[in-house]
């Protein structure tokens, strides 16, 4: 089964960003909408993949988390996360947002 991945990265600057040319590029003609949903959904796996891959370690105050409809959100303060390269990147607060995959709604289904 193909893993379906959740669209939480559209909503960065990136992502954003990303959204508007794939917009500009259909208005003038250049590519189709069905491409489009192709890249974005590229755009996703791609995301989530390399999240999991590049960031090695983490660390932070766990200020809030709650559980909602399957769905837990996590807000950290002061986080740094320490990337692959040894790169260290730390921010005021960041927001997690959680959600079961697609291979462990299948499992559970079993």
């Amino acid at each position: 089964m193909a893993t379906a991945y959740y669209e939480f990265y559209r909503g960065s600057s990136i992502g954003m960003a990303l959204t508007d040319s794939l917009d500009e590029l259909i208005t003038s003609g250049a590519i189709t909408p069905q491409l489009a949903m192709k890249v974005l959904q590229q755009f996703d796996k791609s995301l989530a993949d390399n999240m999991v891959k590049l960031v090695k370690t983490k660390t932070g105050h766990l200020h809030t988390y709650r559980l909602c409809d399957d769905v837990w959100t996590f807000i950290v303060q002061n986080p740094v996360f320490k990337m692959e390269s040894n790169e260290m990147v730390s921010a005021r607060r960041i927001k997690i947002v959680a959600c079961k995959n697609g291979d462990a709604i299948e499992a559970g289904k079993k």
